[in-house]
């Protein structure tokens, strides 16, 4: 109880500190995202025990978007193996921007991160599927074991991406000539854009990575979802790529494996401790949460959480 009292200590405290700082803008780009409010912010923990500690506007849903290629690469691990992910897709980050086609043209068009849009879609593409609706429903499915059944595709979010998408187009017909993907171009895109168009809570998303820092058993439900070698993976790639272009400087700050999306959702997790959830939509320059990042990063400093951390 002791323990749960100081992990609420902090999360209240990072919340409190950090709820009404103004700083950056709601993504503009995707018609959806815009017209969030920016004042909405949520702080969550959920450990491999299965505490849930939570302060701020945790019932509210949230893009996932681009947090989902974990999700993504969590199945392809499972449905190949980790060789097999790195030879046809990448775990290198790519040094530019998560949209970037000069990253794709300065490497013979291998998407070489599988947390960057190109490798994304190529990840996606590699599901074991017969259809563009069999490829879909196991990726959704894997979101709601990683997090909670109520997990949903938002519609209108979804139609919102759907006719925004033209650049990541490109990027799919670019990936298709230079052979690294594997399923009907736009039945990628399709798919990449369904997967970044569900809804989740602080909660569930801090289920996520509770289940990936339990070695892949959701702490909730208790069902083992992956295999304890991929979760070895992902957390590499979180590190290396998984805020963007500042993941460099978020590890040597922070240090803890973390994936930001433009929805405003960040999940940082702790290996075989607990995963951390923050949303709030105003983003930095580089699309990842302003008071996201300000949230995690008092939490971690204040329960004195570092991979990097010798003594």
């Amino acid at each position: 109880m002791r323990e749960i009292t100081k992990l609420q200590s902090a999360v209240d405290k990072a919340y409190q500190n950090f709820r009404h700082d103004n700083s950056g803008a709601n993504a503009d780009y995707i018609p959806f995202l815009a017209q969030i409010d920016s004042q909405l912010c949520a702080l969550s923990i959920v450990t491999v025990q299965g505490d849930v500690i939570t302060a701020g506007d945790t019932q509210y849903r949230f893009a996932l978007e681009s947090i989902s290629k974990v999700c993504t690469l969590a199945l392809a691990l499972e449905d190949y193996d980790a060789n097999t992910i790195q030879e046809k897709i990448g775990a290198t980050p790519t040094g530019l921007p998560f949209n970037s086609v000069m990253a794709l043209e300065l490497h013979g068009e291998k998407p070489l991160s599988p947390l960057v849009n190109a490798g994304a879609m190529s990840a996606a593409s590699i599901i074991k599927a017969q259809s563009i609706e069999e490829r879909w429903q196991r990726i959704l499915a894997i979101q709601q074991k990683l997090g909670s059944k109520d997990i949903y595709l938002s519609d209108e979010l979804n139609q919102s991406e759907q006719t925004t998408n033209f650049h990541n187009r490109g990027i799919a017909w670019l990936l298709y000539s230079a052979g690294y993907l594997y399923c009907d171009t736009m039945e990628a895109c399709d798919v990449y854009t369904r997967q970044c168009s569900t809804l989740v809570t602080t909660v569930e998303l801090a289920t996520m990575g509770a289940t990936i820092a339990s070695g892949g058993k959701n702490p909730i439900t208790q069902e083992q979802v992956l295999k304890p070698d991929n979760c070895t993976r992902i957390l590499a790639e979180m590190t290396m790529e998984g805020m963007y272009d500042s993941s460099g400087d978020w590890a040597y700050t922070v240090g803890l494996p973390s994936k930001s999306g433009v929805g405003g959702g960040i999940l940082t997790i702790i290996p075989g401790v607990m995963a951390i959830a923050a949303f709030s939509p105003p983003l930095d320059t580089v699309g990842n949460s302003v008071r996201g990042q300000k949230m995690i990063t008092s939490v971690a400093k204040e329960l004195d959480y570092n991979l990097y951390k010798c003594i």
